[in-house]
């Protein structure tokens, strides 16, 4: 979900105008579908390798208190 949350502000800055190469109301329609896909396939292969830092800072954080 985090991973699908980032990717959405780069996709979000393509051209939408409406010219020959432009997907349309289509493209449009099924955007959201293919970020959650990119997303998935991301996660299914290491993601973007934060994991790890992340795991340490929680348990660091967890052992202040």
């Amino acid at each position: 979900m985090a991973i699908n949350q980032m990717l959405q502000p780069m996709f979000a800055t393509e051209d939408d105008s409406d010219n020959m190469f432009s997907g349309g109301a289509g493209e449009k329609q099924f955007r959201p579908m293919l970020v959650e896909q990119i997303a998935k396939q991301m996660e299914n292969n290491g993601g973007i390798g934060m994991t790890d830092a992340i795991n340490r800072q929680m348990l660091a954080m967890q052992e202040q208190k």
